[in-house]
């Protein structure tokens, strides 16, 4: 029997790749088509007329699922016979609101094509309030880039099709607060013994935050606060403690702000604070230069350095890490912040783009002085946040969780034509 449902992606990497190896895995009923996660400029430039070739014309298909790198409305017009299909896009992110540093430096053709692609669109998803939004109120200044002659009320045109639908984490199931198996060492394991262990009334934020929702959990200036942080003495650490295990899990990209996280973790350094360091994500083409100085100035500190071709390796380092940094200038949802999350770190997320929507105000820092200041804290009391009980849900976007929202949006159906019902469809969860 042919595949009712088309997945394109046309940048198959990253968190990309893994939504389409989810889905993949989970709906049999279907065709994927993909090319390699290199030239991302090039991919959304040309990729529409490549595939528009490789896609058999002998096909069943009903409904067409892509990401938005793809040119859809290229693809419709070199493929007419796809224009039947309910055409799904996906947006991990979106170009319109891209950080340049001057507006010159746009290449307004990728927005553009992201605009057009709407248009022929039967539902638009987005992976977050945040990039639903950013999109939506962006579009009339976009095409205010236009000369003259500028097309108008496309927000009115498109927002009805619009919906957001998280990106949903492919991780193992775990009951409250139950903790998977190698998920983090018991505290004997980083501490000798109980005199090593800060008291209930100095570190344990999160018991506190759990008993007085009310409490302060930040002074003035923004920085990390607990109890006991003002003034009370705290219990002198005589037994060797493991150093705090710091992880930074981005592409290795400007967007990212990797000169930032550096700042912050030389300056960390060069204080006299002890941890570890592991700096993965993927690399491409054009890596950024303060890479290159890395292994230099902070070879004592790093334990894990690039990309893990492994997926056990990477969520290994994630389970052995006690917080995990975002610098991000450009997220839309942050699929590695919540995997080291859901291992048992502690996150510190800038206070801008997707993370207040996700992270509660407690993880959001405003300054780099803010982030170096907690960190300072961690590094001199790694407790504060290897017995932190953390307070984002991430249970929510787990695929367990999310399969059927998925599962009505490709409106799988059955050998009649008919939609199945959650009943039917257990095995794809």
């Amino acid at each position: 029997m042919k595949a009712e449902i088309l997945i394109v992606e046309p940048f198959y990497g990253g968190s990309h790749k893994q939504m389409v190896d989810l889905l993949k895995s989970k709906i049999s009923d279907c065709d994927v088509m993909t090319m390699p996660a290199k030239k991302w400029h090039w991919r959304a430039r040309t990729s529409a007329l490549y595939l528009s070739q490789q896609i058999s014309y002998s096909h069943k298909y009903r409904t067409l699922f892509a990401s938005s790198v793809l040119n859809l409305a290229e693809l419709i017009a070199l493929r007419p016979d796809l224009q039947r299909l309910t055409k799904i896009l996906y947006f991990h992110e979106n170009q319109l609101v891209y950080p340049i540093k001057k507006q010159q430096d746009r290449d307004f053709q990728y927005g553009y094509n992201q605009i057009i692609s709407c248009m022929v669109a039967d539902t638009v998803v987005f992976n977050s309030k945040y990039n639903m939004e950013s999109f939506l109120s962006s579009i009339k200044s976009f095409l205010n880039l236009i000369p003259d002659h500028r097309p108008k009320t496309l927000e009115d045109v498109i927002r009805p099709k619009c919906q957001v639908l998280y990106f949903p984490l492919d991780l193992p199931v775990r009951n409250g607060n139950q903790s998977i198996e190698g998920l983090k060492p018991e505290p004997s394991t980083y501490m000798n013994n109980s005199d090593n262990i800060l008291s209930d009334s100095q570190c344990q934020i999160g018991d506190r935050l759990i008993k007085s929702q009310d409490s302060d959990t930040k002074d003035k200036e923004g920085n990390l606060i607990c109890a006991g942080d003002s003034g009370s003495p705290i219990a002198k650490q005589s037994s060797p403690v493991k150093p705090l295990h710091i992880v930074w899990a981005h592409r290795w990209e400007h967007d990212k702000d990797p000169d930032t996280f550096f700042e912050v973790v030389t300056s960390l350094s060069e204080s006299g604070s002890e941890f570890d360091l592991s700096v993965l994500g993927e690399r491409f083409t054009d890596i950024p230069e303060v890479f290159d100085s890395v292994k230099e100035k902070l070879q004592r500190h790093i334990v894990n350095l690039g990309y893990q071709e492994s997926r056990k390796d990477y969520l290994d380092i994630l389970k052995s890490a006690d917080v995990v940094v975002s610098t991000a200038l450009h997220e839309f949802f942050g699929v590695s912040m919540l995997e080291a999350v859901y291992y048992g770190c502690y996150p510190m997320c800038p206070n801008r783009l997707v993370y207040p929507e996700i992270f509660p105000d407690l993880y959001l820092y405003n300054t780099s002085k803010q982030l170096i200041k907690s960190l300072r804290r961690f590094c001199k009391f790694p407790a504060l946040a290897r017995d932190h009980i953390c307070q984002v849900q991430v249970e929510k976007y787990l695929w367990t969780n999310m399969a059927q929202n998925y599962i009505d949006l490709l409106k799988i159906q059955n050998n009649d034509g008919e939609k199945l019902d959650s009943a039917q469809t257990e095995d794809v969860t």
